[in-house]
């Protein structure tokens, strides 16, 4: 039976094309028995709810008639939300790249009938423009090639595979890495001084490299990577990247300055920002990051809640078909809701002009006043925001992608327990506690296996090596900010579960897709920067940590052995494996504090004003730990509070005095 199957999905993405004259499948069995079948070719579009072009092509190619019988006629049809299956998106994208093209949504490529690619790109227009062949013509020759040239297209499809699996079975081992010290002076360099960010545009918030910079910073006592990384924040949070009524970034901004975002906001951009910012806040104690993270956690709490109080994955860029409309704002709006003298201040504080800075409306910022006002003054100007995010509720919304994802929800978690202890927040907490219920019990998959996505009452999509590795860092969090056994045992579990279904047996690392995954054509295996830092790169963090706390020599030499895996692609290309790089900062050498007693103390002020990125730390009356930890044992000392600061396997004496607090946790750092 002919017809659009996507109306029995749960992915909003999906949903978008339920109406589409063309004849959708959803990835899996089904679409890919009936390529076989009839022999046809598949078209794959892969894209996610949030995304502009995916629209724009939506609308000008998937909706149009003519277009979709041609495609109905030629390609069994397949779309993939590349949120929900990160996995399939991560093979086909990998195989784009090495048709020498740029990556980029939406992704369209051509598979066999046995789902092998052989051409693919990225937006295709429907009439020839922007230097693309129309779609249609696209569709024709490609099917007239696969029909007609099955030879090239077999070479094709090989080659594609045969390099897909080489780098997932590399093993360069014992290469020797880059000097991070070395390595972190030269990104530096490549930091634009006055605005932040890498040099040039469009400029991203780029968790790996800025991680990096801020824990070289601190080891190396690097004032210059230090500044890059605080400037590079300041820029953000006043930039219009930053939604200054309603709180949270968007995903990146397309000039250098900041200014003009594509306005999409992700749930994992908001939650690398947190973390960031709040290990940024202790060294700097600026009051703007402190400030971003508060309203950025107030947008998550209002408009980012999803079914059993998970976090909902996107909101879209576009609203009314016009991307950012939701959020930009003309002089003369502004001066509807504020008073003349309001209005002007504002005006003035927030860049708005007549003419605007974005196709005739203003995007708010205050990149141009970039110092924070007196008190009164900023507490004038939150009352003026106020009143235009109530304007601004009664516009037509984005579209909200509310799945929930226990990748994403794994960062957040993590953001959310780590900002929770630092600025004493017990709701905060327990907004990341609710989120860790959501996941382990709406997404499991029966034992300690879990599902990738839910949404509808639905759990679906198998997990990827992410989505464990993402859990375990909440998991782990969460037990520092608790001291709740039960989240050490979960991150024992999830641990289990990837060394059991993920791990590659001959030449280490762990895959993207667990050894039950069975519709991928190649498992994947990667530790190299991404928009959100790789499993690979997340769980060795995770496993010196487990180490660290239960004293279990099996998960330091898995580590070990991880980090060794991996050493080759390091050595090869040092600046796009930082996350990883700046997990391996650990090493053997992981910080371990902890502070006990019973009221609020100087220790614990100290602990707070001090960056300790990679860190374990506890703050507790009383705390019980593994019998094989350093800090096992560790107590008060005639009840008064008592720090404990270790490096390693090895704790110093007790302290009870915080500069000598602050001046051991300085040299266990470097």
């Amino acid at each position: 039976m002919s017809e659009n199957r996507l109306k029995y999905e749960t992915s909003p993405y999906l949903l978008q094309h339920q109406d589409n004259p063309v004849h959708w499948w959803a990835w899996g069995p089904e679409a890919l028995s009936e390529a076989k079948r009839t022999g046809k070719p598949i078209l794959l579009s892969v894209g996610y709810a949030a995304c502009h072009w995916c629209h724009v092509m939506a609308h000008e190619s998937f909706e149009d008639p003519g277009t979709a019988q041609v495609m109905n006629d030629l390609f069994i049809n397949i779309k993939v939300d590349r949120e929900e299956r990160p996995d399939i998106d991560a093979i086909y994208m990998g195989a784009l790249h090495r048709l020498g093209e740029q990556g980029g949504w939406p992704l369209t490529m051509f598979l066999d009938s046995d789902a092998k690619p052989f051409w693919g790109g990225t937006y295709f227009p429907r009439e020839s423009r922007y230097g693309r062949p129309s779609f249609v013509t696209v569709l024709l020759r490609l099917a007239e090639a696969y029909q007609n040239q099955p030879e090239n297209v077999a070479k094709n499809t090989a080659a594609l595979i045969a390099s897909l699996k080489d780098e997932a079975s590399a093993n360069e081992r014992a290469v020797p890495g880059p000097d991070v010290r070395d390595l972190v002076q030269r990104i530096t360099r490549a930091v634009d001084r006055e605005h932040g960010g890498l040099n040039g545009a469009p400029k991203f918030p780029q968790w790996n490299i800025f991680w990096l910079l801020w824990r070289g910073a601190n080891r190396f006592s690097d004032e210059d990577a230090k500044q890059a990384v605080v400037t590079t924040l300041r820029n953000i949070c006043q930039g219009g990247i930053y939604d200054h009524l309603g709180g949270g970034f968007a995903r990146y901004s397309v000039d250098e300055y900041w200014l003009v975002p594509h306005f999409e906001k992700m749930l994992y951009d908001n939650a690398l920002l947190i973390d960031l910012m709040t290990e940024v806040w202790r060294e700097t104690q600026e009051p703007l990051f402190k400030i971003r993270i508060a309203e950025t956690v107030s947008w998550l709490q209002r408009e980012m809640i999803g079914e059993a109080g998970g976090f909902a994955a996107s909101l879209d860029a576009d609203s009314e078909g016009e991307e950012g409309k939701f959020y930009v704002w003309s002089a003369e709006e502004i001066a509807d809701v504020l008073d003349a003298e309001d209005a002007a201040f504002f005006a003035r504080i927030y860049g708005v002009t007549p003419q605007g800075n974005f196709e005739g409306h203003t995007i708010l910022n205050r990149l141009d006043s970039q110092v924070l006002l007196s008190e009164e003054e900023e507490s004038r100007l939150a009352g003026m925001r106020a009143k235009l995010l109530e304007r601004r509720a009664s516009r037509v919304r984005p579209g909200w992608d509310d799945k929930i994802l226990a990748d994403w929800n794994g960062l957040m978690i993590a953001a959310l327990s780590r900002a929770a202890m630092v600025f004493d927040q017990p709701d905060w907490l327990g907004l990341a506690e609710r989120a860790f219920t959501c996941v382990a019990t709406k997404l499991s998959a029966g034992g300690d296996r879990l599902f990738h996505s839910f949404r509808d009452g639905r759990a679906k999509a198998p997990a990827t090596a992410s989505d464990y590795a993402n859990m375990v860092w909440a998991a782990l969090r969460l037990y520092q900010a608790t001291q709740s056994e039960t989240y050490l045992v979960q991150a024992q579990c999830w641990t289990r579960v990837l060394d059991t279904h993920y791990w590659d047996s001959d030449s280490g690392g762990y895959f993207t897709a667990a050894d039950d995954t069975s519709d991928v054509v190649v498992r994947l295996k990667s530790a190299h920067d991404d928009a959100v830092p790789s499993a690979n790169t997340i769980q060795l963090s995770n496993l010196i940590a487990l180490a660290a706390l239960t004293g279990e020599t099996r998960y330091d030499e898995r580590a070990t052995d991880l980090a060794d895996v991996f050493s080759g692609a390091v050595a090869r290309m040092p600046t796009g494996h930082c996350g990883l790089i700046a997990a391996e900062l650990d090493l053997g050498r992981l910080v371990q504090v902890a502070v006990i007693g019973a009221e609020p103390s100087e220790l614990q002020r100290v602990l707070r004003s001090v960056s300790l990125p990679g860190a374990i730390e506890f703050v507790s009356e009383a705390t019980t730990f593994p019998a094989a930890s350093p800090l096992a044992g560790k107590a008060g000392i005639d009840g008064k509070s008592t720090a404990y600061v270790c490096v390693g396997p090895v704790c110093g004496a007790p302290i009870q005095d915080g500069a000598t607090m602050r001046k051991e946790v300085l040299i266990a750092r470097s």
